[in-house]
């Protein structure tokens, strides 16, 4: 068991004077399976006030706006959360079984469409087709899908963005963990397996002292339904463990972005990020 201590600071930085500005944020985890929130706060500058909600998705929302004059808008997300290692049992559930269960399930069924960023291409397709005909169950066949996919694609920063689609990123064989996320669901739902995108943060060192604060950042993966859920990271080829932290579950990334918002004032404005992860036991 890892006891981790996130904290997200994230914020724009304006042109110049806003008006006033209208605001989600998506930064703060909740206990589950695997997972214990100990301690979790969000600090908002300028000073607002919020609406607090779990959305439909179940990740918890931030909803408030800033109406007083201001040229940056910060946020810092503290958490504190204790995580251990996700319990991953067979599943023995046929293709068969899994359509019928999919089709029929709320959890399940809205994550077995495409979306834009997850669409795939026709390569990409016949990929995940070659491996799930290989295999009897849904479950072997996404992971040696999701494999294959991380082994392929190399993790290069700045070579895409938050709205690069996995059909450009796979061309490419380049992308962040939120392109390869996005491949990976583009091709277990092209072979009927329902699969959902991830985010939330990795501890980037497995051997990390305790007290060390590390530099990290936000983090996806991916998780497939094969009559229950499971998890797996593609970017780094692992397991879901005790150095993942979720924070949201959604279609793609457009369901779990960590801040979204409008504003009233001039055009133009930067995008901040730090992420510190400490493990405390």
């Amino acid at each position: 068991m890892n006891r981790l201590r996130i904290r997200h600071v994230t914020g724009y930085r304006y042109e110049g004077e806003v008006q006033a500005s209208y605001n989600e944020a998506r930064m703060l985890p909740v206990s589950s399976e695997g997972q214990f929130v100990l301690h979790s706060s969000l600090d908002i500058a300028p000073v607002s006030s919020s609406h607090n909600y779990v959305d439909y998705w179940g990740t918890r929302v931030s909803s408030f706006e800033v109406l007083t004059p201001h040229k940056e808008l910060s946020l810092t997300a503290t958490s504190l959360v204790e995580v251990r290692n996700r319990t991953h049992a067979a599943h023995p559930v046929d293709w068969e079984l899994l359509a019928n269960s999919a089709a029929t399930s709320t959890s399940s069924v809205e994550q077995a469409k495409q979306t834009k960023l997850t669409e795939p291409s026709a390569d990409l397709i016949e990929l995940a087709e070659s491996i799930a005909s290989k295999h009897v169950s849904p479950c072997e066949a996404a992971l040696e899908i999701c494999t294959e996919i991380g082994r392929q694609v190399e993790y290069v920063q700045g070579v895409t963005g938050v709205q690069s689609k996995a059909r450009d990123a796979w061309v490419d064989k380049r992308g962040v963990c939120q392109d390869i996320t996005h491949i990976a669901l583009g091709a277990l739902r092209a072979v009927g397996i329902p699969a959902r995108y991830v985010s939330g943060y990795l501890h980037p060192k497995p051997d990390a002292a305790i007290g060390e604060t590390i530099a990290g950042e936000s983090h996806a993966w991916v998780e497939w339904f094969c009559g229950d859920w499971r998890g797996f990271d593609p970017t780094n080829l692992i397991d879901i463990g005790e150095r993942h932290v979720i924070v949201g579950r959604g279609r793609d990334y457009n369901d779990v972005a960590p801040l979204r918002g409008v504003y009233a004032g001039p055009f133009g404005s930067q995008l901040f990020v730090t992420v510190e992860i400490t493990r405390e036991s």
